[in-house]
């Protein structure tokens, strides 16, 4: 969230131009391989919009993490960068098939949030949400609420949240109902994120960083 806030404030204080940071696969091939990383973190302008992806994208960042993440924080990286490549393989196939530019997503960042927020959403079923204290719903419905304030606030927005569902969701399927449904799993965790990250139980611990105790003085 970082990186986000700060990049969206250089493009507001013209420090940075956004030109500089949308996908463009015509640019990267030219050798702009950042913009691969830099759409990513400009969620635009800010607005409501721009507050509403913030606000959901650290609250149900955190929620994946502190639960269903617990413990397994390669897998839980391993989640956005499934969903970073998807993204920007979908991109990809847009501008392969000459979409217009008026419609093709040039920011993914909120989607990737949408994502995040979509499988928070799957794993909680049960979880009884209110929205602005007008009405309840469970969690699974929570992408679609949102989607209908996006149509309400900025239409163009909505092809970024659609996308967003529909990542999260194959995530979902490979991650939670195929593996349940089948026996069988097809998305793994990469063995090298998961020694950087999760390393085994009873790996030696470095003694140099842990603090020495401090005496309490009443």
């Amino acid at each position: 969230m970082t990186a986000c806030l700060l990049t969206t404030l250089a493009v507001y204080l013209e420090i940075v131009h956004y030109l500089d940071l949308y996908l463009n696969f015509e640019l990267v091939a030219k050798g702009e391989i950042w913009r691969l990383g830099t759409n990513f973190l400009f969620f635009g302008k800010f607005g409501l919009s721009f507050i509403f992806h913030m606000v959901f994208l650290v609250r149900h960042s955190r929620l994946s993490e502190e639960n269903s993440f617990r413990g397994r924080t390669a897998d839980y990286i391993f989640m956005w960068l499934f969903g970073a490549s998807l993204l920007l393989f979908i991109d990809f196939m847009f501008w392969h098939l000459r979409v217009p530019p008026a419609y093709l997503p040039l920011f993914l960042g909120p989607s990737l949030s949408f994502m995040v927020v979509y499988v928070w959403a799957r794993r909680n079923p049960h979880v009884r949400m209110s929205f602005l204290g007008l009405f309840t719903f469970n969690a699974p419905y929570l992408p679609w609420v949102i989607l209908g304030l996006e149509l309400t606030i900025d239409k163009s927005g909505s092809i970024y949240d659609l996308m967003g569902i529909a990542v999260g969701h194959l995530y979902y399927f490979l991650e939670d109902v195929y593996p349940r449904t089948s026996g069988r799993r097809l998305l793994k965790t990469p063995g090298i994120l998961k020694q950087i990250f999760d390393p085994p139980v009873g790996a030696p611990v470095n003694l140099a960083a842990v603090p020495p105790p401090q005496e309490i003085h009443n």
